[in-house]
C-alpha cells in the first residue's frame, strides 16, 4: 500500500511499512524514512509506485489551468479529489487526483488553503489584485535585468539619473534601482558608489561629498527662501575711535573689530566691538527663521553657506570705511596691559581698515623697528593685554600648527587647493584668541549677574557641552563662557546678542529662564554645530589627499602618534600605516605614498624607514 500525503508544506508519497491507528511509517519516494500523522494522508493507492506517481502528477499539473479551475469551483470550500472527479468527470485516477492537489496549492492567488487537502476559491477582486501584482513583479523582475546588464557595461541607465541622490546617499532598498543596483555590484564584487563612479554618474569627486553633505544637511537646497527686507536700525552716537578687524583673507562675515584708544591717565582703553545683527533680525521674523534653520555658517575649504542672508551680512558686517552698530566692550587697561575695568555699549563704530592676517605678520610683537606698517603700535597693544589675560586664566595654550585651505576653482575644473600652515599660539593667534575669550567671558558674567539666561559653553570633567547656565569652562580657566562674538555666524551669538541687548538697554529679555525657545535652540545647535564641524573636517581630509595627488607625491614624513597611527609632517592628515613596525611615539618616519581613493577618503601608505634627524 502506498499514500500520498502532505509533510513540512509539500506533498510527498511513499510506501506504508507500518500503520498504526494514528500514525504510519513511510519509505519516502526518496527512500527516507519517515513517521507521519494519519490525519496527513490525502491518498491511499497501490499502483502505481510513488515515485511513478509524483512524476505522473506533476506532467498532468503542469497543463492544468488555474484560471479555469478558478471559475469552475465555485463559491464553497471542496476537497481536491471532489474537484478532480469534476474536472475529469470520473472517478479519478491517484495520479489525477495528485495533480489537481499540485496544482492548487501552486496557485495561491486562485485558491486559498482551508485545511488537509482542501481548498476555496479567492473572491474576485483579491484575484484581480494579487494578479496584478504578480504581473507588475514580473514587469518590475525585467526592468532590473534590463538595468543589472547595462551597469555591468559600465553604463548608466537613463532611469538613474533621476535618482542619483537617493543611490549614493540614502538608499532606499524597495526601488527597482537600488535592487538592481545592487544585484549588479554582487555580480562585479564592488560596491555601489564605485559601480555608479565607474557609470559616469559621479564626475566630480568633491561634489560628491559636498552633495552629500547637502542630501543631509540641506535636503531642500541653499537657496534661501524670501524673507524680507532687515529691520531699520537705530542712529545712534558715533564712538570716537578707529576701529580694525582682523580676519582671513576670505572672510566677509566680519564679527569684531579692536580699537585702542590712549586716556588722560597714562592708561589705555582698548575696544572690542561685535557686530550687531540681532538688531536686523527680530525674535520670530522671517530673517530669524532662515537663521533658526541653519543655526550656524557652514565652513569648508573653497566655499561656504552664510547662515544669514546677504542683506543682513552687508548693513551689519565690520567693513573698512562704514560706521555700523556694533556692541562694545570697552576694557580700561594699564600700559602693561593689566585689564582695571569695563563698560559695555551699544554704539556706532567707525572701522579704519580689515586687516588680513597673512599680510600683518608676527613681527609686531618685536622691538620697534623703523617705516613700521600702520597699526603696528595698536597691535603691540593689544599682545601685552592678551598676555595679561592669558596669564590670569592660568591656561596657556600649547603651540602647534594649524592649517588654512586656499582652493582656486578657476586653476583645474577640480580646483587647485593650498595647504598653508599656521602656527596656533603665535603672538597674532593668541591676541585674537585671548580678547575673544574675555569678551565671551565678560558679557556671560554680565547675564549671570542680571539673572538673564543665556546659550554658555561649558565644559566640566573634559566634557564640552551647550548649557542655558553659567557653569565654568574649565578647559579655558573662565567662570563661564558665553558665545557671543560671532553673531553673524552663530545662531548661539545672535540669541545671546538679543539677551546682552535687553540687559544693556534695561528692557525685559526675549528669553526668560526656562524658555522652551532656548532649550530647543540650545540642543538644536548643538548637534547641527557638530554636523557642520564633522562636515568641514572630511573635507579637509578630502583636499589633504586632492594635494597628495596634485603635487604627485610619491614620499613624504610622519610623525608616529601610537601603534601604527601616524601624522603627517606636512599636513592635517592622520593615516594608519598596516606594516609599521613597533616605534616609539614622536619617531618620524618615511612613508610611500600609494592608491589614494578620492571617493572612499581612503589612502594606502608603505612604511620606508625612519626619517633623516
Amino acid at each position: 500500500m502506498h499514500v500520498f500525503f502532505e509533510d513540512d508544506g509539500a506533498f510527498k508519497a511513499g510506501t506504508v511499512l507500518a500503520d498504526n491507528a494514528t500514525s504510519l511509517q513511510v519509505e519516502a519516494a526518496s527512500g527516507k524514512r519517515l513517521k507521519i500523522k494519519s490525519a496527513n494522508v490525502l491518498l491511499r493507492f497501490s499502483e502505481p509506485s510513488p515515485s511513478a506517481l509524483l512524476a505522473d502528477a506533476h506532467a498532468l499539473a503542469a497543463g492544468l489551468d488555474p484560471n479555469f479551475l478558478w471559475e469552475v469551483s465555485g463559491e464553497r470550500e471542496f476537497g481536491f479529489a471532489d474537484l478532480a472527479g469534476e474536472y475529469f468527470g470520473r472517478t479519478p485516477k491517484p495520479a489525477e487526483a495528485a495533480a489537481l492537489a499540485f496544482c492548487l496549492h501552486g496557485s495561491p492567488m486562485h485558491f486559498y488553503k482551508k485545511g488537509k487537502g482542501r481548498y476555496r476559491a479567492a473572491p474576485a477582486d483579491a484575484l484581480k489584485a494579487a494578479l496584478a501584482g504578480a504581473e507588475r513583479k514580473r514587469h518590475e523582475a525585467a526592468e532590473i535585468a534590463a538595468y543589472v546588464e547595462e551597469l555591468k557595461a559600465h553604463r548608466l541607465p537613463e532611469a538613474f539619473r533621476a535618482v542619483l541622490p537617493m543611490l549614493l546617499y540614502k538608499p532606499d532598498k524597495l526601488a527597482l534601482e537600488t535592487r538592481a543596483l545592487n544585484a549588479a555590484c554582487e555580480a562585479l564584487q564592488t560596491n555601489p558608489v564605485a559601480l555608479l563612479a565607474a557609470c559616469g554618474a559621479i564626475p566630480s569627486t568633491h561634489d560628491y561629498h559636498f552633495n552629500r553633505f547637502l542630501f543631509e544637511a540641506f535636503p531642500h537646497g541653499t537657496a534661501l527662501p524670501p524673507q524680507g527686507e532687515p529691520a531699520a536700525l537705530p542712529e545712534l552716537a558715533r564712538a570716537a575711535v578707529r576701529a580694525f578687524s582682523i580676519d582671513d583673507a576670505t572672510t566677509t562675515e566680519i564679527d569684531d573689530a579692536f580699537s585702542v584708544r590712549p586716556l588722560p591717565n597714562g592708561h589705555f582703553e582698548i575696544g572690542i566691538h561685535i557686530a550687531t545683527p540681532a538688531l536686523a533680525v527680530p525674535q520670530g521674523s522671517a530673517l530669524d527663521a532662515v537663521a533658526r534653520s541653519r543655526l550656524s555658517t557652514v565652513y569648508m575649504p573653497g566655499r561656504k553657506i552664510t547662515m544669514l542672508p546677504d542683506a543682513v551680512i552687508g548693513c551689519c558686517t565690520l567693513a573698512a570705511g562704514t560706521a555700523p552698530l556694533a556692541l562694545s566692550l570697552y576694557v580700561e587697561v594699564a600700559p602693561d596691559g593689566t585689564p582695571l575695568k569695563h563698560a559695555t555699549r551699544l554704539e556706532c563704530v567707525p572701522i579704519a581698515a580689515n586687516l588680513r592676517l597673512d599680510a600683518i605678520g608676527e613681527r609686531f610683537a618685536e622691538a620697534a623697528a623703523p617705516g613700521e606698517p600702520e597699526w603696528t603700535d595698536e597691535l603691540r597693544m593689544l599682545w601685552r593685554v592678551a598676555q595679561q589675560l592669558e596669564a590670569a586664566r592660568g591656561k596657556p595654550e600649547t603651540p602647534r600648527t594649524d592649517y588654512s585651505f586656499r582652493v582656486d576653482w578657476s586653476a583645474a575644473p577640480e580646483g587647485r587647493v593650498t595647504i598653508l600652515p599656521r602656527r596656533r599660539g603665535s603672538p597674532l593667534d593668541k591676541l585674537v584668541a585671548e580678547l575673544m575669550i574675555h569678551i565671551n567671558s565678560t558679557w556671560g558674567k554680565l547675564l549671570a549677574d542680571a539673572r538673564v539666561p543665556g546659550l554658555y559653553r561649558a565644559q566640566q570633567a573634559g566634557k564640552v557641552k551647550m548649557s542655558t547656565r553659567p557653569d565654568p569652562h574649565q578647559g579655558l580657566g573662565v567662570a563661564q563662557y558665553l558665545w557671543a562674538s560671532s553673531p553673524l555666524r552663530r545662531y548661539s551669538d545672535l540669541v545671546n546678542q538679543r539677551q546682552l541687548l535687553a540687559v544693556v538697554a534695561g528692557d525685559k529679555p526675549p528669553y526668560a529662564e526656562g524658555d522652551a525657545e532656548l532649550f530647543a535652540a540650545a540642543a538644536d545647535f548643538e548637534v547641527t554645530y557638530a554636523q557642520y564641524a564633522e562636515f568641514q573636517n572630511r573635507m579637509e581630509h578630502y583636499w589633504c589627499l586632492r594635494w597628495l595627488t596634485q603635487e604627485q607625491v610619491t614620499e613624504t614624513t610622519a610623525t608616529v602618534m601610537r601603534e601604527n597611527l601616524v601624522r603627517f609632517d606636512a599636513l592635517p592628515l592622520v593615516t594608519r600605516v598596516a606594516d609599521l613596525p613597533p616605534l616609539a611615539a614622536d619617531a618620524r618616519v618615511r612613508l610611500v605614498i600609494g592608491r589614494v581613493d578620492l571617493l572612499a577618503l581612503t589612502l594606502e601608505t608603505r612604511y620606508a624607514g625612519l626619517a633623516a634627524g
